[in-house]
């Protein structure tokens, strides 16, 4: 191992993403060699011994990259205080620290990457990326030419205007419709809140893309491990 920041480091053992890491050592819960680290731009070299609340932080052996159709009522998380079912807890027989990349609300379903590789969750999740993801949306009523011209315009919500997004009516359910919805941000429940925004509030919610990864014909709670072509094409898209 070469000297390197400590968040960059914990990061390269799969403990979080960068950003991630940089406040759990503003939280006081990183060490090095004993000592707790508070402050950023702390370098660690080979012989340092890091730990997290206490767990010794390691370099993972191998990199793993996991694409899950999550179900409707589990959480984007890697637990719960609360003891309800994570994404983590669907990925057997996998030993290694896995790590959401972004993250779905507990009602929705679809696309969801988890990984151990926090240099790759911290470029494809930075808002510098603006990675595509796509949604297939049931709403109430029909959205019309109006509607998707506020989509490519931008949607003022209560935390600002949205980047300009795409919204297609694909198909229907007796009086409501099936729309795709194409973001590249990642704000909390985006998707729900620009589509009440226009007056077509969601009924279901998937996502079925994330850049150039495909969600399929996967059932939910099934997963695949993602191969490093994917990783490569996604990786170096815009």
């Amino acid at each position: 191992m070469e000297e390197m920041r400590l968040q960059k480091y914990l990061a390269h053992c799969g403990v979080a993403s960068r950003r991630a890491a940089e406040q759990m050592i503003r939280d006081g819960r990183v060490s090095v060699n004993g000592k707790p680290v508070t402050e950023m731009g702390i370098k660690v070299k080979p012989g340092d011994a890091v730990t997290v609340d206490g767990t010794p932080a390691e370099p993972e052996k191998r990199k793993y990259y996991i694409l899950l159709n999550k179900p409707a009522g589990v959480l984007s998380s890697v637990k719960d205080d609360r003891g309800r079912e994570c994404v983590v807890d669907l990925i057997k027989g996998i030993d290694a620290r896995l790590y959401p990349v972004g993250r779905l609300d507990y009602d929705t379903t679809g696309l969801l990457l988890l990984t151990n590789d926090g240099d790759f969750m911290q470029k494809v999740t930075h808002p510098s990326f603006e990675i595509w993801k796509t949604y297939r949306a049931v709403v109430k009523g029909v959205p019309d030419e109006s509607d998707v011209k506020k989509f490519a315009e931008g949607v003022f919500l209560d935390d600002g205007k949205t980047l300009p997004a795409v919204l297609d009516v694909t198909g229907y359910q007796g009086n409501n419709a099936i729309a795709e919805v194409c973001i590249r941000e990642g704000r909390n429940r985006q998707v729900r809140r620009m589509l009440e925004k226009i007056g077509h509030p969601v009924i279901r919610l998937m996502r079925i893309g994330f850049g150039s990864l495909e969600l399929g014909d996967m059932k939910e709670g099934q997963w695949r491990h993602v191969s490093p072509e994917e990783i490569r094409k996604l990786t170096e898209e815009r």
